[in-house]
């Protein structure tokens, strides 16, 4: 369904000296230095799939999306989408896509909501029996009865994501990019909007790829991750093998029967560990410990700490998903191995 090969995308950027001398001298001779982007980044979606689109501010991500969309040209490589290139024959591209920017809308702000759909059936020239049948669907999965009527400007966030949503589905797109859907969203709005999502994947066969800040929309939502860092690809797999390959921290908490005891603990000194390899933190008579399940095992840790103090309640937790990432962009686990 999309293919990514070798996609680069590079930007002039002015070099100018501080102050009037280096206003002047920009003028008449005028410098620029070459900013890498994107920097030859290769993957593949199947059709159907819900793929993760990963890395921090500054990756590269936006940039990604924008040349999969058609908005910005490669510098070189090629990308297809289910047999398009976006740059070219851009009429015909764009029935195939829909596009969600969790930060911008593309809604009539007075229009009612209803009248919005309508235009944009003439814009995308849908059918009129298969408008129906769409707006029956939307309808179902995202609950727009409710406020369907409501100019747009009088929707709450959460009914405007929907909305969105809705709109970039109408025409029956064979790809969907979601652009932070779930952005400055309660809870309880959230999981409507992945139930959405899911549901429309699920029964539409619809291939997906979400970029978000969020990682519980990525740990919900996808099998699969790409993430990026400084404009290059430096994970493409499954989560639980990013989990499996990079999930070595371990979270150990307990709670003190008396919080004097903490004093007994000395993970550094007696299991012989670097301050990498175990960190403990505490409030009051509960107590974090978390360590590399690498350097030191579970069980020599879980001993050790029963046998120091006392404990009323003990959990271990595996690394999450945040955690491990965290690490990944802070580079504590080396880029080379993924």
């Amino acid at each position: 369904m999309i293919y990514v090969n070798d996609l680069r995308k590079e930007f002039k950027k002015a070099i100018k000296e501080p102050g009037l001398k280096g206003s002047v001298k920009a003028l008449f001779s005028p410098k620029n230095e070459i900013v890498k982007a994107v920097d030859g980044i290769s993957f593949h979606v199947p059709k159907g799939e819900m793929l993760g689109f990963i890395g921090p501010n500054g990756a590269g991500k936006s940039t990604v999306i924008k040349m999969l969309t058609g908005i910005l040209t490669p510098t070189s490589g090629t990308c297809e989408i289910n047999g398009f290139i976006p740059q070219k024959d851009r009429q015909r591209y764009v029935k195939e896509i829909g596009v969600v920017f969790g930060q911008r809308t593309q809604l009539w702000w007075d229009l009612a909501l209803r009248e919005t759909y309508a235009v944009l059936k003439e814009i995308y020239d849908v059918p009129d029996k298969e408008y129906k049948k769409r707006m029956e669907f939307l309808n179902e999965v995202l609950e727009l009865d409710e406020f369907i009527s409501s100019p747009v400007r009088t929707l709450s966030l959460g009914q405007r994501m929907r909305a969105d949503i809705a709109a970039s589905l109408l025409h029956n797109p064979k790809v969907l990019f979601l652009d932070e859907p779930t952005i400055g969203l309660d809870v309880v709005v959230k999981d409507n909007i992945r139930n959405a999502i899911q549901k429309i994947n699920a029964e539409e066969g619809t291939t997906v790829i979400l970029t978000t800040h969020d990682l519980a929309d990525i740990e919900l939502l996808c099998d699969r991750i790409v993430m990026i860092d400084k404009g290059k690809k430096v994970f493409d797999g499954q989560l639980n093998d990013l989990r499996h390959e990079f999930g070595q921290m371990r979270d150990l908490q307990f709670e003190l029967i008396s919080k004097s005891d903490i004093s007994k603990l000395n993970y550094k000194a007696d299991l012989k560990l670097s301050d990498e390899d175990v960190k403990i933190e505490n409030e009051k008579s509960s107590v974090s410990v978390r360590f590399d399940s690498e350097k030191v095992s579970v069980e020599d840790i879980l001993s050790y700490t029963l046998s120091k103090v006392h404990v009323k309640d003990i959990n271990l937790k595996d690394a999450d998903i945040e955690e491990i990432i965290r690490r990944l962009y802070r580079q504590e686990v080396s880029i080379d191995e993924v």
